[in-house]
């Protein structure tokens, strides 16, 4: 086996840093956000997250055991370890590269702030001072999120008109694009809840959604729609060659992920844009989406894959094959800021997908005295590390599992 352990040990006394602990926790968002700070014998620390789900933090605090005493500024090597040491539990893919991707954030957080620059300029510097923020919108009560799983609200909340409404409210709060679903339980499960076809009527529901909301909005907003892997390979091209009057953003997740010929089938099939990429992880599991041309938009989330350098790797592959790259993001404000040093210093970045508009709390999880979000862009941060600050009594009063606070 690889021993990723530290077998270069020489450096400057400045940069001669050890990691004295992990911590975890999860806090209560619209998701489970999952928390992870790293400590050091310099008296710095860094924060970093992953993405949603249980057991994320328990396997962030497995790491700890062979993390402490390494050099936390060997963000890299550290990230090969992680998968390494945990690759019999099936560390190569899944949570174990999850858990793996919020200390890697944490750790860059941590070089960031010991070596006194922003994370965007370790990942090689900036092309834009403020990052493109696309609002994930809901029509109506039409989505609850409740510990891991959703339901669906009645099917009078997915009226085109419910859509145009909520596409209006949130292009006034100053976004210039915007995505939302377009699966619907209630239209897409008759006559047969299983097989993935669609019906007529469904069909031509999603199409009087896209079109109400694009008369509502215009063509000035960039919009797209989610479509979370429902659907038969016939029903998804079906789908997408109805959408290809209205100039979408791109239409995603079409198709179930595992089958990759299925998914260029559908690629090959229209002219409009395809997005996928939110659950694969490091940069093997995208070859095919991108060297194959089965995707138009790479949308990976840098707090699954493999954190902010493996992203970045898939960026420079996507780069090579003229795909835009835009992350997946249903964070907190700790993530979101991570990926938005991801934004910053990649050619070929397009929009970063917020999805808290509900959570009117969600800018005071960080220490700030104005929103992060202003007028649909993120400015770039310059100070040390991600920039921002967890504000730790207001993570108290959301905490997952009260008590389980840091420390």
């Amino acid at each position: 086996m690889k021993d990723y352990s530290n077998h270069a040990p020489t450096r400057a006394d400045a940069r001669d840093v050890k990691i004295t602990d992990v911590e975890t926790c999860v806090v209560k968002g619209n998701f489970e956000w999952n928390l992870v700070r790293v400590h050091t014998d310099a008296g710095v620390t860094g924060i970093g997250e992953s993405y949603r789900g249980g057991k994320v933090t328990d396997i962030m605090e497995y790491m700890k055991r062979f993390l402490i005493g390494e050099n936390p500024l060997d963000v890299e090597r550290l990230f090969r370890r992680m998968v390494q040491e945990t690759s019999g539990h099936g560390g190569t893919t899944g949570k174990s590269v999850t858990a793996a991707s919020g200390i890697e954030i944490a750790l860059w957080d941590v070089a960031g702030k010991l070596l006194d620059v922003p994370v965007y300029q370790l990942l090689g510097g900036k092309y834009r001072d403020e990052v493109r923020i696309y609002a994930d919108c809901h029509a109506g009560d039409a989505l609850v999120v409740d510990d891991g799983y959703h339901e669906q609200g009645s099917r009078e909340a997915y009226s085109p008109e419910a859509y145009a409404a909520e596409a209006e409210r949130v292009k006034n709060m100053g976004f210039t694009a915007l995505k939302f679903d377009l699966d619907i339980d209630s239209y897409d499960n008759v006559p047969d809840p299983y097989n993935g076809r669609i019906s007529n009527e469904a069909l031509e529901h999603k199409r009087q959604v896209v079109e109400a909301v694009r008369e509502a909005i215009g063509y000035e907003i960039d919009l797209a729609f989610d479509i979370h892997w429902d659907y038969s390979l016939d029903s998804a091209k079906r789908v997408a060659r109805a959408l290809e009057p209205y100039d979408l953003m791109w239409l995603e997740d079409v198709i179930p992920p595992e089958n990759l010929d299925a998914q260029r089938e559908v690629a090959r099939s229209t002219s409009t844009p395809l997005a996928a990429g939110e659950n694969r992880f490091r940069v093997h599991e995208f070859k095919e989406l991108l060297y194959d041309f089965g995707v138009d938009i790479i949308t990976p989330d840098p707090t699954t894959c493999g954190g902010l350098a493996e992203s970045k790797a898939i960026a420079n592959r996507a780069e090579e094959n003229y795909i835009v790259f835009s992350p997946h993001n249903v964070c907190g404000p700790i993530g979101t800021m991570a990926c938005v040093h991801l934004g910053a210093c990649i050619a070929n970045f397009g929009v970063l997908e917020y999805h808290a508009l509900d959570v009117d709390w969600w800018d005071d999880l960080v220490v700030r005295d104005a929103p992060l979000i202003q007028d649909g862009y993120i400015e770039v941060p310059e100070k040390p590390g991600l920039g921002v600050e967890l504000d730790e009594e207001v993570a108290k009063e959301h905490l997952h599992d009260p008590g389980t606070m840091f420390g």
